[in-house]
């Protein structure tokens, strides 16, 4: 748009349209793209009463108190090396609200459910129209056979990584998309 100027600050990419990047974000798109969910990923629950995971916080979100992974944060950043992050989650802006000064994470561009009845996932629109023909990797807790289906239909190198909300982001899950978008690179 006339007059419109991008910066080069991280914190205003907080609120940057996706379609839109500054010119940091820009340098991020030859790595492949992680959607990374919060609740189930990152906000653990499901956990048996009395025995809460450790190296996690308790923090009140917008009036909902979530169980927030420090392991799953650490493990977000060391992959900010081998892909771009992006905020795949019911909490949209508010994630780059709060995860930053929680957790240290983000701010980073964030994905939009604009209508989310559409395409078998609440989620799989957005997705699917910011990955293009990109090589993405997606970490949930709560993918279908809708999610699975449209990955093995993607030209482009996908993989869909479930957690369980328990224990949310592990180590394995870490290395398992560490190792996928190495790959990447070698072939």
């Amino acid at each position: 748009m006339p007059g419109e100027k991008w910066h080069d600050s991280e914190v205003e990419a907080k609120n940057a349209p996706i379609g839109r990047f500054s010119p940091k974000l820009l340098q991020r798109r030859n790595k492949p793209v992680l959607f990374v969910d919060i609740d189930g990923v990152v906000s653990l629950f499901g956990f048996a009463p009395g025995a809460v995971p450790a190296r996690c916080s308790w923090h009140q979100v917008d009036g909902i108190i979530h169980l927030l992974s420090h392991d799953a944060a650490e493990h977000l950043l060391a992959l900010r090396e081998e892909f771009e992050l992006v905020w795949c989650s019911g909490w949209e802006d508010r994630a780059n609200d709060h995860l930053p000064h929680v957790l240290g994470l983000g701010p980073y561009p964030h994905l939009t459910f604009a209508d989310t009845r559409a395409a078998g996932h609440w989620k799989l629109a957005a997705v699917a129209a910011h990955a293009e023909d990109r090589p993405v990797a997606w970490i949930d807790d709560d993918v279908n056979d809708v999610v699975h289906d449209w990955a093995r239909s993607r030209s482009a190198p996908t993989l869909i990584v479930e957690t369980q909300p328990a224990t949310g982001l592990t180590p394995e899950l870490a290395e398992r998309l560490r190792t996928w978008a190495q790959a990447l690179d070698q072939a």
